[in-house]
């Protein structure tokens, strides 16, 4: 059976995202060098997740032989993105950096496939470790565009991003514990400081995908 890559792009712009345009470069250069790897490919704003809602945590916390058929009809497209992303073995993030922080359909992506006996046990008799993870064996690379620069471990607005952190800890607590991370900056100031950090985003992700090889 292949291995599958789920693309998931999160920008509500077209041409003018560059995590669109460089996720789709990581995109080509790994099913070049993978071509055993099939593609299953999510735009967040062309088919976007509900934001949770009352309807839908009283499904969730409702065990599956008490569901209704509201109930069922309120996790259905949940239901979807965990099997889509229980399926693929491999994931790709295209994310652009709002406020410090993700887009609110990726929030909403999140919201929708950390479910309780989905993704993670909830164990409330083990006082060690309550909660543990069902994902196994995942590995995710996230390429982030953002307006200034600095974002990156070490470096001067490292305290101002909470896009990272947020992400690391989302999925780790699912159980995707191997995610890298490609950084591209600098699109509020464009010009030669725009395609350098482009540029270095690109060397970035030849180095991931051949470190794979």
């Amino acid at each position: 059976m292949k291995k599958k890559l789920l693309h998931i792009d999160s920008s509500p712009r077209k041409e003018r995202s560059h995590s669109r345009s460089l996720s789709l470069l990581f995109r080509e250069k790994w099913l070049d060098n993978f071509p055993e790897f099939d593609l299953m490919y999510r735009d967040l704003y062309v088919t976007p997740p509900p934001h949770v809602d009352e309807n839908w945590i009283a499904a969730a916390f409702t065990p599956p032989t008490k569901r209704t058929i509201h109930h069922t009809q309120a996790l259905e497209i949940s239901d979807h993105l965990v099997d889509q992303f229980f399926e693929a073995d491999y994931y790709l993030l295209g994310v652009p950096m709002y406020n410090f922080g993700m887009p609110s359909i990726l929030k909403a992506y999140i919201d929708n496939i950390i479910r309780v006996n989905r993704t993670f046990l909830f164990t409330p008799e083990d006082k060690e470790a309550p909660y543990k993870p069902l994902v196994k064996g995942k590995k995710m690379f996230v390429v982030v565009a953002t307006g200034d620069h600095g974002y990156q471990k070490g470096e001067i607005l490292e305290p101002m991003n909470h896009l990272e952190p947020h992400l690391r800890t989302a999925f780790g607590f699912i159980g995707v514990e191997d995610i890298r991370f490609i950084y591209s900056g600098n699109d509020e100031f464009g010009g030669e400081r725009l395609e350098k950090s482009i540029q270095q985003a690109i060397h970035k992700m030849e180095d991931e995908v051949c470190s794979f090889v």
